[in-house]
């Protein structure tokens, strides 16, 4: 009996919140939307709020009232989670309303959309890039404010997940044992993230990056390659002393220093072998040259003989006589 009249009671409190907000948002008149909505937003009842703040743009407009739907519609959607939108809303009051004494919290809360529209490191960072800039742009214009170290707390956190990405791009390289381009794209985190607090492991990638280049290299370019792995590992020893990576540097520079005794004895024959052959090829072409040499002669000497055969044949027959004969 107990759980029938309960049931009755829900039913009877959700038609009369479903007409009242059929009322309000079928009505025109602009007090009876702005007071249901307020009362929905009191609620924390979001959808409904935000629907009706929806209707209120045109018929408050130039009016007090007019802040106050721009600010609770930004409010309502950003509780909705609907951040996207509410950064839209922030951010037009801010601009639109920059005396109003909610202007900085709407600025802050504009970035913070931002910032809360950012995604997984792993996946697409264009939200991140954008939420940075907001969050800047927060920086600029309230240099002073309260909220500028939960701002700039933010914007690490933000920066350290573009970094990430980063990092984690270049190590997929290396996983696929691309270590030219991890070497490449390691030293591109490095650069952009000048302050990254993953130097020491990206050293070590780039370490070995360095090291499997070289000992996997074509043989044209494998002392060149052994000398840069060599060199770098002198410098992970003297930035990081006494680190993991330092042992590292100094474990992959015996092998490194092994390998290079190993090619330059095998340079040696190599370069024997390619003195040797070139020696043969020249030798080789030389033999063919004087042979071409020798049978251009040949066709020149026949091309005279039968040039002079030739004007002989001419002579003797310009020089005969024809007679007539007489009856």
């Amino acid at each position: 009996m107990k759980n029938t009249l309960l049931l009755i009671v829900i039913s009877l409190l959700t038609l009369a919140c479903n007409k009242k907000f059929d009322e309000a948002i079928k009505s025109a008149d602009k007090n009876l939307i702005l007071q249901t909505a307020n009362e929905y937003f009191a609620e924390k009842k979001w959808t409904q709020a935000i629907a009706l703040y929806e209707r209120l743009p045109n018929l408050v407009a130039g009016t007090d009232d007019a802040k106050t739907v721009v600010f609770n519609t930004a409010y309502a959607n950003y509780y909705d989670k609907q951040y996207r939108i509410a950064g839209h809303h922030f951010k037009n009051f801010s601009v639109t309303f920059p005396e109003d004494p909610r202007a900085e919290e709407a600025a802050y809360m504009s970035a913070l959309c931002y910032y809360e529209g950012s995604l997984d490191y792993n996946l697409d960072q264009a939200n991140t890039e954008s939420a940075l800039n907001e969050l800047q742009n927060f920086l600029n214009k309230y240099p002073g404010s309260e909220r500028s170290k939960n701002i700039n707390e933010l914007m690490d956190e933000l920066s350290y997940k573009l970094e990430f990405k980063a990092y984690e791009n270049a190590r997929q390289y290396y996983k696929m044992a691309e270590y030219k381009a991890a070497d490449v794209a390691f030293e591109n985190v490095l650069a952009d993230f000048p302050s990254t607090k993953l130097r020491p492991e990206i050293y070590e990638f780039i370490l070995r990056s360095k090291y499997e280049l070289a000992i996997n290299s074509v043989f044209d370019k494998k002392q060149e390659r052994i000398e840069s792995a060599l060199a770098y590992t002198r410098f992970v020893e003297k930035e990081l002393p006494g680190s993991a990576q330092s042992k590292v540097a100094v474990n992959l520079r015996e092998k490194l220093e092994s390998e290079k005794v190993r090619f330059l004895k095998e340079k040696v024959l190599v370069e024997e072998e390619r003195a040797r052959i070139a020696a043969k090829q020249k030798q080789l072409e030389l033999e063919i040259e004087q042979k071409e040499q020798e049978k251009k002669k040949k066709d020149t000497e026949k091309e005279n003989d039968s040039t002079a055969v030739d004007s002989l044949s001419t002579s003797q027959n310009s020089g005969a006589t024809f007679r007539i004969k007489r009856n």
